[in-house]
């Protein structure tokens, strides 16, 4: 079994010129040709008369997923998939600490190609505490063979504790910088595999769509069971 994996964290459809714009995100969900993509920071203002996650859903022809952390009148803001795999079960975990910002994780299990897998998506917080709470909780979760982490982590540092934790049931994965768009210094964005050795490629997707449509570059992996 092959599949392409990305995570995007797509800034709320704001590119860097300030322009809200959903249709280059969606260029760029297009151009990853991918089975299962991770989003973060996707909100729900009507679009051409659709929820935004609704209309990426139509236009990429994928099977969406929400997980919104958010719940507000105006609209719903959080973690998405989009995935052509069914989804067999899902589960929202809420994943808030203390006064900061709601946080959550996608965690489905998703039927492939004959094959069930686990996936968590998600977007962890801006202090280490914070994140190491999270991540605490979220390798608590993980009980399947075939599993998959991905998502914004939002980790500065490649020594933290937090991918100390994560490296410790998912072993080594490259960390390559996707933050800032037009000039990555900074691993934010990742895509964990267990078992390692399947994951056979990994990538940066860097597009003249994708330098424009958001604040980070999406990351893209290819795994083979």
């Amino acid at each position: 079994m092959r599949l392409v994996l990305a995570t995007y964290n797509i800034h709320r459809c704001i590119g860097w010129d300030g322009r809200y714009d959903p249709g280059r995100v969606t260029d760029v969900l297009k151009e990853l040709e991918a089975d299962v993509i991770a989003l973060q920071e996707v909100d729900s203002p009507e679009h051409r008369g659709l929820q935004l996650l609704h209309w990426f859903s139509e236009e990429t022809k994928m099977r969406a997923i929400a997980g919104p952390t958010l719940v507000e009148q105006k609209g719903h803001y959080g973690n998405a998939v989009l995935t052509t795999c069914a989804a067999r079960e899902v589960r929202l975990v809420d994943l808030s600490f203390g006064a900061r910002e709601p946080r959550g994780a996608i965690d489905a299990d998703l039927h492939c190609d004959g094959e069930t897998m686990q996936l968590i998506a998600t977007h962890l917080g801006l202090r280490p505490a914070e994140r190491r709470f999270q991540v605490e909780r979220l390798l608590q979760r993980f009980g399947s063979s075939r599993c998959l982490l991905m998502g914004d982590l939002n980790e500065w540092f490649l020594w933290g504790k937090p991918l100390r934790l994560i490296k410790r049931i998912f072993g080594h994965s490259p960390a390559l910088p996707t933050f800032p768009a037009f000039s990555p210094v900074f691993a934010l964005d990742r895509i964990w595999v267990r078992p390692p050795a399947t994951l056979v490629h990994l990538q940066v997707h860097r597009t003249r769509r994708s330098l424009r449509a958001s604040d980070h570059l999406p990351l893209k992996a290819v795994v083979e069971w």
